[in-house]
């Protein structure tokens, strides 16, 4: 009995450690007001080490992913590669971890490797600049190619109105997969959790097609989702109490949203955050799209009964709006967890 009171203890001592919240806070801001001055790298609005892992498997694994292929062979093919890509995100996340004990100065190595795992500010640039396309009535591929880019969606041939639901979309998924969760799990077990978690949700990213694909990210989506439940449902949490900040959202309809399963979101395709938002605001996400890689995606429409997918200019502001306040939200709970700390 004393054993495990001793380990819950240990636990929370971890979760709570003022030095770990301190620099997930400075992780969080430079990821928002540096992706904001920086934007996206590449044209790419996610995390660096998403960056870093597409280029030394991406193509690998879209010539192992053959839809010819039996299903069992490619979730076998898939697992292998998943495993592979959870190892070199564990050594990633190790090195920089002994990096940074060794190199202790204003714990700097330590929150600049956060940040590799991370995407905020971004992604409200990529958004902005669609915002100012829509306003102007001048959607350029220009104006939606980092969207395009960092959900892997062909855009090329759809309208207006998807165009901006998949980059509402991009918005929600990224305040799960590259604020939120990277954060809990270094918060529990430190950058090399972090990184494994980040390298699972890239898997999911490049390989999952929101959990519409063949097969082969059928384990990294499944190993992701274990490492990613929590962290969606405090996510969802967050953006339907954003709801309350939001003009024309709403608080109740997100709680009401979140309670039942029509209109709502599965893991893959953005869970409970997506789920919120449409609720919030009364709107319809999702819908079917096609991958970059020429598959058809037949993702389910996620919101209210009779609420409307065609989304307009002041619907991304809005969404814009809320995942700031969001961001807000969670920093303010950081904040007041250091109240908490041993």
């Amino acid at each position: 009995m004393m054993g495990m009171t001793e380990l819950i203890h240990n636990f929370q001592d971890q979760i709570f450690t003022p030095e770990r919240l301190l620099v997930a806070m400075a992780a969080l801001a430079i990821a928002l007001i540096g992706g904001m001055l920086k934007g996206a790298i590449g044209g790419h609005a996610t995390p660096f080490l998403w960056h870093i892992l597409d280029i030394l498997f991406g193509r690998l694994g879209s010539r192992m992913d053959k839809p010819s292929r039996l299903k069992g062979d490619l979730i076998f093919r898939g697992f292998i590669l998943a495993v592979v890509v959870l190892l070199i995100g564990f050594f990633i996340g190790r090195f920089l971890g002994l990096l940074a004990g060794y190199y202790t100065t204003w714990s700097i190595v330590e929150i600049v490797s956060l940040c590799l795992v991370m995407v905020s500010g971004s992604i409200f640039v990529a958004l902005g600049q669609l915002y100012k396309a829509l306003n102007d009535k001048k959607v350029t591929p220009g104006a939606y190619f980092t969207i395009a880019r960092s959900t892997r969606t062909d855009l090329s041939r759809n309208d207006d109105y998807t165009i901006t639901r998949v980059g509402m979309g991009l918005a929600l998924k990224s305040f799960d997969k590259g604020v939120v969760a990277p954060i809990f799990w270094y918060l529990i077990g430190g950058l090399p959790v972090a990184f494994i978690y980040s390298a699972l949700a890239f898997y999911g990213w490049r390989f999952g097609r929101d959990g519409h694909g063949s097969g082969f990210g059928e384990a990294g989506v499944t190993l992701e989702k274990l490492m990613g439940f929590i962290p969606n449902m405090l996510s969802g949490v967050l953006i339907a109490f954003a709801g309350i900040l939001t003009p024309t959202a709403g608080m109740t309809r997100a709680f009401l949203g979140l309670m039942t399963t029509k209109g709502a979101a599965t893991y893959g395709e953005g869970g409970l955050p997506m789920t919120a938002a449409a609720h919030s605001l009364n709107v319809s996400l999702g819908g079917p799209t096609t991958d970059l890689d020429g598959q058809r995606i037949k993702r389910g429409w996620i919101g209210p009964s009779g609420a409307t997918a065609q989304l307009e200019a002041k619907h991304l502001h809005r969404v814009l709006y809320i995942c700031f306040m969001a961001h807000l939200l969670f920093f303010a709970s950081l904040s007041s967890m250091l109240m908490f700390a041993p």
